[in-house]
């Protein structure tokens, strides 16, 4: 295992961390848990394989991961570095307090080694950083030793990340940067720079980059296994990431990723060249389809034009295939019946497309939307 300096911290964090977002889970008595029986052995593992950075939240796993991760603790708490979130929708210091106090009882420890500001925008600071506020109850928690470092987890847009991260209030940060989704790379850099340590998820975008595609596993010249391993070596090999964390459900997933972070620069600085050139042709083609400039929004019938385009490239361009098909199938579930603000946000499925106009009249593409929309539907968007 490579373990690399996690900022200014002092830590040596591993190359690879267990995120607890998908651990297996089995039902009982109506409702899913954490299937203790396979999630405790599995994250062991991973720390007798060198990780030794976890990553949890408090609605995780049906809002049962907290616990089994504190289950899988037991006997390697002093080892491993814990990092757990509080959803910052309230602004109350109490509330952070009692969310923290929670946290604690169902991980089984006095202490979190990185305490999220979870998803955390530009505004939402001016909520959090108030006298009596939730970051001044965070620092408080610091100060009594139930928190040893502040960190925040992100999802909006690049250049705010900087914003957030020259407010010299956070110690690490944690957002999305892979092989597909390269938005962030510059704010990674200057989070590095800054002295932050920088942990990644969606490493394999969410198990888009699982699915097997030649286009993804054909970006090295040399053999590579699966577009998953192509797509972990891209990030581990970037120097201003610390840690890639990896959502694994099983042994086998596990020691192919350890393998990977084992790895010394896991690609070569031609081979980066050779991916990014790749890539950049493929992101030319993609761009026939739509660009991604979003001046077709909003939609009437509330479609999601560029995300449903997105999802015809994955297909086109890059053969993630079922993926795209899978996560057009989300597409169906009316927006009352879905959980997140995102998930409302990908609208709804192409065949509500009243073939209105307006998105094209506004498309500096010029693009024939409606058209292009109705193929998206016919190819991708069979229900299963």
């Amino acid at each position: 295992m490579i373990y690399r300096n996690f900022g200014k911290t002092g830590i040596k964090m591993s190359s690879l961390g267990f995120g607890a977002m998908r651990l297996p889970m089995v039902e009982k008595d109506g409702a899913k848990i954490v299937n203790y029986e396979l999630a405790t052995p599995l994250m062991q593992r991973a720390f007798e394989l060198g990780v030794n950075y976890i990553d949890t939240a408090p609605f995780y796993c049906d809002s049962d991961s907290e616990a089994a991760v504190g289950k899988a603790l037991k006997g390697w708490r002093d080892k491993i570095y814990l990092s757990t979130k509080y959803p910052t929708e309230n602004a109350s210091g109490d509330d952070m307090r009692s969310w923290l106090e929670k946290s604690l009882t169902r991980l089984d420890t006095n202490y979190i080694d990185f305490y999220h500001m979870w998803g955390i925008n530009i505004g939402t600071m001016p909520r959090i950083d108030v006298k009596g506020g939730v970051l001044d109850s965070a620092r408080k928690a610091n100060e009594e030793g139930l928190i040893r470092h502040i960190s925040f987890s992100f999802h909006d847009k690049a250049e705010n990340m900087f914003k957030i991260i020259d407010t010299g209030i956070f110690e690490s940060v944690l957002c999305q940067y892979n092989l597909l989704d390269r938005t962030l790379e510059d704010a990674i850099q200057y989070a590095k720079e800054k002295g932050l340590g920088t942990v990644i998820m969606g490493p394999v975008g969410g198990g888009r980059l699982g699915a097997p595609s030649d286009v993804i596993k054909s970006l090295l010249s040399r053999d590579v296994k699966s577009s998953a391993e192509m797509a972990m070596r891209f990030v581990i090999s970037n120097p201003n990431i610390d840690v890639a964390l990896s959502g694994m459900q099983d042994l086998h997933q596990l020691e192919e990723n350890a393998k990977i972070a084992a790895i010394e620069g896991a690609l070569t600085n031609a081979e980066i060249e050779q991916i990014n050139a790749m890539m950049a042709e493929n992101k030319k083609l993609a761009q026939l389809y739509c660009t991604g400039c979003n001046y077709c929004l909003p939609c009437p019938k509330k479609i999601n034009i560029p995300h449903i385009f997105s999802l015809m490239n994955y297909h086109k361009v890059y053969e993630l295939t079922d993926f795209s098909k899978a996560e057009y199938q989300k597409l169906y579930i009316p927006l009352e019946n879905r959980k997140a603000s995102w998930e409302i946000g990908w609208g709804v499925d192409a065949g509500q497309c009243a073939e209105c106009g307006i998105c094209e009249e506004k498309c500096p593409q010029k693009l024939k939307i409606t058209e292009q929309l109705r193929d998206t539907h016919e190819t991708i968007g069979g229900k299963l």
